[in-house]
């Protein structure tokens, strides 16, 4: 006689995964509104089956770049109208979208490449639509911040995202000063010719933080080269400006690895929980220090009763 089947926990059928494993019905056409649909930030094959769903059904697509756009619609045989729709139209374009969506079109919206309104075109168009009370739906995928952020193995748990800092350096300079105190990494786009005198400003007013250059994401040429903000911007004014669109992650004060004792703990504290309260204040400096979260959750507690 067999033995009965072994039904510990451990290995008893798990029915989450027997209803993942079903294959997926067709696509089911996207629902009326603006879709605010996420594209590879260079490799095509990136793109969600979920996308491609809307982007074929979709009565309009939007596009920062049309020619950009058509080498992904043309990859996975989609026809559709375009529109070209970017910062010096977005304007003018909005309203005509708008109307279009009150008569039930479904409009989608892409930048050329990534998440839109992250850096790129539709901000200013998704707004008016929310407050048109029209529906925005959004269709999550690729993201150069994410991507970056998970290659250049700085702390992720508590980050930032600054966008493209100021082409001169003293605007630079003081949009750092203000980042300098956010208790947490860093993340900025960057471009080839600006990069060396941007990392050089960065070490001066951030300090010689641990950082990863980050360019070509997904692509052939994928690279993170990794080390202080000095030694990279004494390998770049050596090497030359790298190719390829750059994303630059800095990890967050006292990343390199500073002691942190009681007193600097509650002195930190003290500092923040005013400000943020206990339980900001306590996520912040845990992860800055490397300390327990909710040991220095309790320190928080105890500082704000003493205080």
């Amino acid at each position: 006689m067999s033995n009965p089947p072994d039904n510990t926990p451990e290995n008893r059928p798990d029915h989450r995964f027997a209803e993942a494993s079903r294959p997926l019905p067709p696509g089911q056409p996207p629902e009326p509104g603006l879709h605010l649909v996420a594209t590879p930030i260079g490799n095509l094959r990136d793109i969600t089956l979920r996308a491609l769903d809307t982007l074929a059904g979709a009565d309009l697509v939007l596009a920062e770049d049309t020619r950009v756009a058509a080498k992904l619609l043309n990859a996975y045989g989609i026809s559709v109208t375009c529109w070209s729709f970017h910062d010096h139209n977005e304007d003018k374009q909005s309203g005509v979208v708008i109307e279009r969506l009150r008569s039930g079109e479904r409009i989608a919206l892409i930048s050329d490449a990534g998440t839109p309104l992250v850096s790129d075109p539709g901000f200013k168009l998704a707004r008016a639509v929310i407050e048109a009370g029209l529906p925005v739906h959004v269709l999550p995928g690729a993201s150069s911040v994410l991507a970056a952020l998970s290659l250049a193995g700085l702390p992720s748990d508590s980050f930032f995202f600054g966008g493209f800092l100021p082409n001169k350096s003293g605007a630079r300079i003081k949009r750092l000063e203000v980042l300098k105190a956010i208790p947490g990494t860093l993340i900025v786009f960057e471009t080839a010719p600006r990069l060396v005198a941007s990392l050089a400003d960065m070490a001066d007013v951030l300090g010689d933080r641990p950082a990863a250059v980050t360019r070509e994401l997904t692509k052939k040429f994928e690279e993170a080269r990794r080390g202080t903000l000095r030694d990279l911007a004494d390998h770049y004014a050596e090497a030359g400006p790298p190719k390829g669109e750059i994303v630059v992650v800095i990890g967050p004060p006292d990343a390199g690895g500073e002691t942190w004792d009681t007193q600097k703990v509650d002195a930190a504290l003290a500092d923040r929980v005013a400000a943020a309260g206990v339980k900001q204040a306590s996520m912040e400096i845990a992860t800055l220090s490397g300390w327990n979260k909710r040991e220095v959750y309790a320190r928080a507690l105890a500082l704000k009763d003493r205080g």
